[in-house]
């Protein structure tokens, strides 16, 4: 217990603080903690939902998002959006601790250690250069799958981009086209896997190569893969010979995920008739320039950013429906789709009025499940 003193009104000992020194240091705490919060960079990277763009309007130029020239096209209807994710923090953009707490506390964001969005040692001019590749491999993987699905001819070219881990196999270059695997021709991305199952991993493959405006044949060990099967070990950057000009104008948007938006947009573009009917869709997901859909990252935010654009219809990944289930906001309608064709079929039948039975991923994960026992 505190005891009577000199020198204290009321005879309190040191224990007793003026009330304008303790509001003083409150003060200064405040203060302090808002500093920290607005100012001290954290290791994390904020995901939030970004921006929405209808792939069958224009861009903020007013030009056609997609261009077709040298071939008939179709007038088009409704709309059909690509979604994005947008990321703060990350290589040369940290993100304040006050960002990081509200995503903790908001369910649309994510707030996630930064070594789980970037690879280690990238840079900002790193990360731009590969979204861009990205991007643009993801376009003409769209096209080489529209023009697929259509039956249109076109030729595919396999040309290795760079490493999928950290360097090339010893034999190969950036730039190269991979043509043949042990002397079988390999025109498709697809055809190139089912090549190289013949190979057991870790052994050699020959493969044939258009490199420098030459012809060349060199041995290359291939490796095995997350799920067991023979890979090169390289990133593939598909280019499409089209027997007419396809334009895709996009600003400021980088990454893979708009790829199945692209082929179905260009799809409507060469067929009579609007696709989408008077509807509004929604979809995300990679696509290979076979038509294969593939998975994508920020799917809840996706989801988020199709409803506020006012979508009705939202085409998932079969890949990603374990992700959906659960986050899927009111008024929005999800469809699971696996390739290209279930995509167009899905929105044709939507516009037409029916697709009562198309998938949905609750179904999808329900069936997965009681596959595996």
């Amino acid at each position: 217990m505190a005891e009577d003193g000199p020198g204290r009104p009321g005879g309190w000992s040191g224990a007793w603080r003026s009330p304008t020194g303790a509001l003083g240091a409150s003060f200064a705490a405040a203060l302090l903690l808002l500093t920290l919060l607005g100012s001290v960079g954290t290791p994390y990277a904020v995901e939030a939902p970004g921006p929405v763009q209808d792939v069958l309007g224009d861009t903020r130029a007013g030009e056609p998002l997609i261009s077709v020239e040298g071939r008939e096209t179709f007038p088009t209807g409704g709309e059909l959006d690509l979604l994005t994710v947008s990321t703060s923090g990350g290589p040369g953009r940290d993100v304040v601790l006050a960002q990081v707490l509200r995503a903790w506390l908001d369910p649309v964001q994510d707030a996630l250690p930064v070594g789980q969005v970037f690879a280690p040692d990238q840079t900002r001019e790193d990360v731009d250069e590969a979204r861009q590749a990205e991007m643009s491999s993801s376009q003409q993987a769209a096209t080489a799958a529209a023009l697929r699905e259509l039956e249109i001819p076109a030729q595919v070219r396999l040309r290795v981009s760079g490493p999928a881990g950290d360097s090339l196999p010893d034999g190969l270059e950036r730039g190269d086209v991979i043509t043949a695997v042990d002397g079988g021709e390999v025109e498709t991305a697809d055809a190139l896997r089912a090549a190289l199952q013949q190979v057991p991993p870790g052994a050699v493959a020959q493969l044939s190569l258009e490199r420098a405006d030459a012809e060349v044949v060199v041995p290359v060990t291939t490796a095995e893969g997350e799920d067991g099967r023979t890979v090169l070990g390289v990133l593939l950057d598909p280019e499409v010979e089209v027997p007419f000009d396809v334009d895709i104008r996009i600003d400021d948007i980088g990454g893979p995920s708009a790829g199945m938006v692209f082929a179905l947009g260009l799809v409507d573009l060469l067929t009579p008739g609007a696709l989408t009917g008077d509807l509004h869709v929604a979809g995300t997901g990679t696509v290979s320039a076979e038509g294969a859909v593939g998975p994508i990252g920020g799917v809840r935010q996706k989801l988020v950013g199709a409803a506020r654009a006012g979508a009705e219809v939202f085409l998932a990944p079969e890949a990603n429906c374990g992700e959906v289930v659960g986050h899927v906001p009111d008024g929005l309608r999800v469809v699971a789709v696996g390739s290209l064709s279930q995509a167009r079929s899905a929105v044709q039948a939507l516009a037409d009025g029916a697709g009562q039975d198309l998938p949905d991923c609750g179904a999808v994960v329900r069936a997965a499940t009681s596959a595996g026992g």
